[in-house]
């Protein structure tokens, strides 16, 4: 790893009820570990586990620092899922949903009824657009033609009042008469449309990430190999780095080691470069 510091995401899958007060639960527990430099920077964001849950993260993450002295884990929950097993009326599903979802979700097993206020400061997820599309994700259906309010079968959340738009004086209970032929529903979330300046500010942000990458690969190599030529270095850079990167980018980070003095341009030949120890 290029870099002292790793992010995670998590897939889980556990047992609940939409009836029943939560107990020990046992599930299995997946996890992703995401190299920084190789994947966009994320911002950290808080959220209500389990306690189950929560314990075992714990033990993961001593695990895994255990193995990987000096780096730092962090966990990234908007990127998790996990599939949580629900008791209906009408049959036993299991649901496929985000953790945020899942948060929310289960806070149904000890409540029938909870206004936004409260799933708020219980979940703790503290962005309102974040929290607003998870609520929408869970009673609205989206189709072809755009989004509405779900029917009493198709939805796993009924909100009052019954329209589209998620206030904070709304009030949400669980549809008891949730029904479908699938016995796996993949529930999908609401997703923030990216502006065209946040993408330009993502786009900007990764390179600048990937940009120390590339720098520790170009170092690498011409510490292992001590005299290369400029199109054998690209080429040799363009191998092993793991993400999508252009050779004018290579070029710009060729340029700033030479600047700052990691290797340097041979005295016979402009386009051979010399590792500076």
């Amino acid at each position: 790893s290029p870099s002292s510091s790793s992010s995670s995401s998590s897939s889980s899958s556990s047992s609940s009820s939409s009836s029943s007060s939560t107990s020990a639960a046992s599930f299995e527990l997946s996890v992703r570990v995401l190299t920084t430099g190789s994947w966009p920077q994320y911002v950290p964001s808080e959220l209500a586990l389990p306690m189950e849950v929560s314990d075992r993260l714990d033990v993961f993450k001593e695990f895994y620092l255990s193995k990987h002295n000096g780096r730092k884990l962090v966990w990234h929950h908007p990127l998790s899922s996990c599939i949580l097993k629900a008791k209906f009326p009408k049959g036993r599903k299991e649901l496929a949903v985000s953790a945020h979802q899942a948060a929310v979700l289960l806070l149904f097993n000890d409540a029938k009824t909870l206004d936004y206020g409260t799933i708020k400061k219980l979940t703790k997820i503290s962005d309102d657009d974040e929290l607003k599309n998870t609520l929408a994700s869970l009673f609205l259906v989206r189709s072809k033609k755009g989004s509405g309010v779900g029917s009493k079968t198709g939805v796993l959340l009924l909100k009052k009042p019954r329209n589209s738009k998620v206030s904070e004086t709304d009030l949400f209970q669980v549809n008891k008469h949730f029904q479908t032929k699938l016995f796996r529903v993949k529930i999908n979330s609401v997703q923030m449309k990216e502006t065209k300046a946040e993408h330009k500010e993502t786009t900007e942000r990764v390179f600048s990430d990937r940009k120390h990458a590339i720098d520790a690969c170009i170092v690498r190599i011409m510490k292992t190999r001590k005299t290369l030529r400029h199109q054998l270095l690209v080429a040799e850079t363009l191998k092993q780095i793991r993400f999508p990167v252009d050779v004018s980018d290579i070029k710009k980070r060729i340029a700033s080691l030479l600047e700052r003095d990691y290797i340097e341009r041979d005295d016979q030949d402009s386009h051979t470069y010399n590792y500076l120890a």
